[in-house]
């Protein structure tokens, strides 16, 4: 039996339901002043201005006078939480590639933004921008692997005419030659570099064999240099090396490491590239060894952009600092611009062993925390995005993203990163993000488990020696699968799996699997598929009954993990085909009540633990965690839920 209580045309935000409980919106907890795509323009004046993107729900459109550092514009780019590059046309407009799939237009020096609607059907993410000629603008695009041209008496259209690499995902960089009108786009998440005609739709791969293990072209920008033999220069990740293509000989001059890619400026002449590494502001000339390159000045950050302006080179930094360094004097100045922070959503949740109810920002990262009984609020910043945490003592265990890092941090202590407080553990190579956390204390061990990096399956099972903090690596228990869930026994733990891998890589597998670990020989030791055909067992907890809950695609299981078997399963919910990847979905807890209230997708429901009867309580939640009085917490968006049984 299926039971449906939902309030709608609620305003107010704390409501009651009959015979359910009190619903309360706390609101957004986490908030990010993170910048993104930009971008130095003049207006139609000529007053310089720097645009940015802040991420947010929604992301704003921020511009700045160059001069003054006032900030002149704050736009709000409607279903869109992020941007990550902009490109203003050879007409002066400004186009603004929405993380959304839409893309925005804006004449610099104006206050209005305009809303091109979807660049291709199917392509929900745009990434680089770069502009052709006659006003003409070209995007990169994800899931389809695709490249949009923009113009304003032609609209959009796909350039290839289908995916530039069949059964890739990504083109997430894009740069144009005005030379000769040949595109170039970096491909993920196994690495191509192709060379597109854009009139007639010809592709040509660049990037030798070599090369092709790493996982994306990532960034791309062109250098001019003399007698036609302009650089295209090519970040190929993983890792930080960026390749320097003659485009003229078709031939790689040499690889350089560590440049920040995101921005890279020239001289008229083509003397000089600046660009940032490790922190400093650099020239080279493109033709010449990167081992003549020239410190300019240290101490200046990422660049998010670069601009040279007569005799001044301006950057705007990841940081939002506006530096300005003058070439004729070797002076420089530099200004915190003042980004208006915006909401985030919530990626993590946990009830802390200090009390607070605690949250973990998606993608600019950062944390909050919330006190249920004071209503205190802290924002906690200088952490990557939050996957899943765990506490033990007076600790919280993070899993971090990216590059599968751990941290810990002791919640009687102050928060500050330059103390090492929270302190980072190590992390994990080949793997990206760990959703599965497990805290034992009776061992002092925490367990991580992991999904792997872009374009590959299999993730590893990490383990966590608390008293030593030795992190141990088991790759692969079961192969091209990764690791969702977790449960101690007492004796094992109950490892639960998903078909996915990382981002850009389809399964090789069809069903999840639930395996046992024996953590004292750190060895598996069984293996069922406890619901077949599931792509994935996202939730494993110990049930009132004393045995193993867990659910897989909206089934709920129960295992008995002395006998190994399933004893019975229960559907709780419909769930959607399987498109791209599940990583996580289902969470459960038991209430004080005995009954047992959960979040799958996008429904907060109670579960009877005796009749398995299900009342689904309200719609758009996910997450979940309760504090020490049994209230009940999720997320919807950026916004913070407390229920009241």
């Amino acid at each position: 039996m299926l039971t449906l209580v939902i309030a709608t045309g609620i305003s107010l935000a704390t409501f009651a339901q009959p015979k359910t409980g009190k619903f309360t919106n706390l609101g957004p907890q986490v908030f990010a002043a993170m910048i993104q795509g930009s971008i130095f323009v003049e207006d139609t004046q000529g007053t310089p201005l720097v645009y940015t993107v802040v991420r947010g729900e929604p992301a704003h459109l921020l511009a700045f006078d160059v001069k003054s550092k006032k900030l002149l514009l704050d736009k709000a780019l409607p279903e869109s939480d992020g941007v990550w590059d902009m490109a203003q046309a050879s007409d002066g407009y400004l186009y603004i590639p929405g993380a959304g799939g839409n893309l925005f237009k804006h004449k610099p020096g104006t206050q209005e933004v305009e809303d091109l609607g979807t660049a291709l059907k199917g392509e929900t993410y745009l990434w680089n921008l770069t502009a052709g000629k006659d006003g003409e603008v070209f995007g990169a695009t994800y899931p389809g692997c695709r490249v949009f041209r923009y113009h304003p008496k032609d609209g959009f259209s796909d350039v290839a005419k289908g995916p530039l690499v069949a059964g890739e995902n990504y083109v997430r960089s894009l740069a144009y030659h005005a030379k000769t009108g040949l595109l170039y786009a970096g491909i993920g998440s196994h690495a191509h570099l192709i060379e597109l005609n854009p009139i007639s739709g010809e592709k040509k791969e660049l990037l030798p064999k070599k090369y092709q293990d790493k996982e994306f072209v990532y960034s791309l920008e062109i250098v001019p240099g003399k007698n036609g033999s302009d650089r295209l220069l090519a970040l190929l990740t993983a890792g930080s090396t960026t390749l320097v293509y003659n485009l003229k000989t078709k031939q790689i001059e040499q690889e350089i490491q560590d440049i920040d890619m995101k921005a890279v400026a020239s001289d008229q002449k083509g003397k000089a590239a600046f660009y940032t590494a490790k922190g400093s502001l650099m020239s080279f000339n493109a033709s010449k060894s990167v081992s003549l390159a020239e410190k300019l000045l240290a101490d200046v950050g990422t660049a998010n952009a670069i601009k040279i302006i007569k005799d001044d080179v301006y950057i705007l930094t990841s940081g939002a600092n506006l530096v300005k360094y003058s070439l004729k004097n070797k002076t420089s100045e530099k200004t915190k611009l003042a980004i208006p922070a915006q909401p985030i959503p919530i990626n993590a949740l946990l009830y802390g062993p200090d009390g607070n109810i605690w949250m973990g920002g998606y993608l600019a990262g950062g944390h909050a925390t919330y006190h249920p009984v004071s209503g205190q609020k802290s924002r906690l910043s200088g952490l990557d995005q939050t996957e899943g945490m765990a506490s033990q003592g007076e600790n919280i265990y993070f899993g971090i993203y990216p590059k599968g890092k751990f941290y810990q941090y002791h919640t009687q202590q102050k928060w500050d990163l330059k103390a090492n407080n929270p302190k980072k553990l190590g992390e994990i190579e080949g793997q990206s993000r760990s959703f599965a956390v497990l805290s034992i204390p009776e061992r002092q061990q925490m367990v991580f488990g992991m999904i792997p990096e872009y374009g590959k399956l299999g993730g590893a099972l990490i383990t966590l020696d608390v008293k030593t903090q030795e992190l141990k690596a088991f790759h692969e228990p079961i192969k091209q699968q990764a690791i969702s869930s977790l449960a101690y026994t007492g004796k094992e733990i109950l490892v639960g799996t998903t078909i996915s891998g990382g981002l850009g890589i389809m399964p090789a597998t069809k069903e999840a699997v639930l395996f046992s670990w024996d953590l004292d020989k750190n060895q598996k030791t069984h293996q069922i598929i406890p619901v077949a055909g599931a792509t994935a067992i996202t939730c494993l907890i110990n049930g009132p009954d004393g045995y193993i809950w867990g659910v897989a695609d909206g089934t709920l299981f129960i295992y008995d993990a002395t006998q190994r078997v399933v004893l019975s399963t229960h559907k709780l919910y419909d769930f959607p085909p399987f498109k791209s990847h599940i990583w996580r979905s289902a969470f459960l807890t038991i209430h004080p009540s005995g009954m047992i209230y959960g979040t799958g997708n996008n429904h907060f429901f109670k579960l009877d633990p005796k009749t398995k009867e299900v009342t689904i309580l309200d719609k758009g939640a996910s997450l979940l965690a309760m504090d020490a009085s049994g209230n009940i917490y999720f997320r919807k968006n950026t916004d913070l839920w407390k229920y009241t049984p």
